[in-house]
């Protein structure tokens, strides 16, 4: 009896070449895909939903994935892949799959990983879109969601059931800058033969590398610190080229939460900058938040790089040694009313910070977590993350910091205390 051919080896589209030892700010400026035949030194933006094929039976193989190649926009375009290769290799993952937002990475995630009867355990520190996504509508279709201490990993080892799929932490968390042990996390899901996610859009790889302390996946929102700049809305999952080719691109084919051409090109070229902007902005907001902690206005500010942070120095072993661009603080009140009062008091008097609930952006901006990102949670959920009436977040942009502190003062100096 013959023996069958064996498969023939799938066709893979080029790479670059790199010495193993480039550094991540090289790859940050020159991964992606070889320039076409025009030559050109700045990425491609391939503007296109289809793709020509030279035969009917080369389309036939790339529509059954036997060939890697460009088929349709909806999975598979050129910029997008500069785009998802730049930022695998920026996580030290195998590979990436762009999102339409951050939150459409999250329910990928969760599509492609979970089913009816499956369990997560997840921080009850996370953005508050992902407490709703996971517990409201998964909900509905039977993901059973357990929430626990960000920081206690007793607590979520305690919440490990025979069906629990997946750990899904964000470090540090929004907006009270909590810091999860990555590394125990790992230990936990793995012995437990479950995935750990960790949602690294505050540090982003230039700070905070997870895959490299244990994380199956990590989950950007690019609209944040990986554009930086404020300019388009995107998403992203790294890990394993098993998981990203043959879990997530299934699911993404079939659901098209897919990310635009245009704004994988602005986020893209937005890596390139990435490295200097989130060093020049955690200084600045190392510097803010020491200054908060002199102001008699203020009761308590959250902020990693600060020696007074419950988990500092976990922050500076994880996130290379920089506490990021986000500060909260909460300011004097008594009671519920006057702490909401005076955070208002405060935003309302700055003329230089952004009033808006995005972060991640060149420009600094100040919101109330209570009333905006977490808004659409109940009060019991906000008390039990930490959320008061009196806390404000400000993410440090790339202002003069003399010039950030007087625009907080002329709040701060307002409210009675």
């Amino acid at each position: 009896m013959s023996t069958p051919d064996p498969k023939p080896e799938k066709k893979r589209l080029p790479r670059k070449e790199f010495a193993p030892d480039v550094r991540l700010e090289t790859l940050a400026v020159r991964e992606g895909l070889p320039a076409t035949e025009w030559g050109e030194n700045s990425e491609g933006l391939f503007l296109t939903s289809s793709f020509n094929h030279p035969d009917a039976a080369t389309a036939a193989a790339r529509f059954a994935n036997e060939e890697e190649a460009f088929v349709y926009t909806r999975f598979s375009n050129p910029t997008t892949m500069m785009f998802e290769r730049r930022l695998a290799a920026l996580e030290g993952t195998e590979a990436a799959i762009a999102t339409s937002s951050g939150m459409s990475a999250i329910m990928l995630l969760v599509m492609g990983l979970l089913k009816a009867g499956d369990h997560v355990v997840c921080s009850r520190s996370v953005f508050g879109s992902t407490i709703k996504l996971l517990q409201g509508e998964f909900g509905k279709f039977g993901v059973q969601t357990t929430f626990v201490s960000q920081t206690d990993v007793a607590e979520w080892r305690a919440a490990i059931k025979p069906n629990t799929k997946l750990l899904f932490a964000e470090t540090p968390s929004n907006p009270l800058t909590e810091v999860c042990d990555i590394a125990q996390l790992a230990e936990v899901a793995h012995a437990a033969g479950a995935l750990l996610a960790v949602d690294n859009c505050f540090c982003s790889p230039a700070l905070q590398r997870p895959a490299k302390l244990g994380a199956d996946l990590i989950i950007h929102s690019g609209t944040k610190y990986l554009d930086g700049q404020g300019r388009v809305v995107a998403g992203a999952i790294c890990g394993s080229e098993q998981l990203i080719e043959n879990v997530f691109v299934p699911v993404m084919r079939s659901a098209g939460m897919s990310l635009s051409p245009f704004n994988a090109w602005v986020v893209l070229k937005g890596l390139e900058t990435l490295s200097i902007r989130m060093a020049a902005q955690s200084a600045s907001a190392l510097a803010l938040a020491t200054w908060l902690e002199t102001q008699p206005s203020v009761e308590r500010v959250y902020y990693p790089g600060l020696p007074s942070h419950p988990q500092h120095e976990l922050a500076m072993k994880q996130q290379g040694g920089l506490g990021g661009a986000v500060v909260s603080f909460i300011t004097k009140g008594e009671g519920a009313e006057a702490a909401r009062r005076n955070a208002f008091a405060v935003i309302d008097h700055t003329r230089i910070c952004s009033i808006t609930s995005n972060l991640g952006d060149t420009k600094t901006t100040i919101t109330h977590p209570a009333t905006t990102s977490h808004g659409r949670l109940s009060e019991d959920q906000r008390q039990a993350a930490g959320i008061t009436q009196g806390m404000i977040r400000v993410a440090v942009g790339l202002e003069h910091i003399e010039d950030l502190k007087a625009d907080l003062a002329s709040g701060l100096n307002s409210i009675d205390p």
